[in-house]
């Protein structure tokens, strides 16, 4: 895994972590829709408010890392294309590690 894999990862899982609190949050105003009172109508509202941003937000953050991904896809495609025998070395080498690791075990 490179430094870039690295820095995406904690992302994609917040973006997960996300999409399940949203997914909950809305099970949770669903269910309390029989629910009365001031109180309960106006955390109900501001819920709803909060879950609407909270989508937005989420929506850029998956453009966000899409747009991450491509780039580094581009990056990565280019340092190829520019040095391919160096790539090779790399990737040599990195399926050197993983075997001798797999060989111990």
């Amino acid at each position: 895994m490179n430094q870039l894999d690295t820095a995406l990862a904690p992302k994609e899982k917040l973006v997960a972590d996300l999409k399940v609190v949203v997914t909950d949050a809305e099970e949770l105003l669903a269910a309390t829709a029989s629910q009365t009172g001031e109180k309960i109508a106006e955390l109900r509202e501001r819920m709803q408010t909060n879950l609407r941003l909270a989508r937005l937000k989420l929506a850029d953050a998956e453009a966000a890392l899409r747009e991450s991904t491509r780039q580094v896809a581009k990056a990565t495609d280019h340092y190829v294309h520019e040095n391919p025998w160096k790539a090779i070395g790399i990737a040599a080498g990195a399926g050197l590690l993983v075997g001798m690791l797999i060989g111990r075990r």
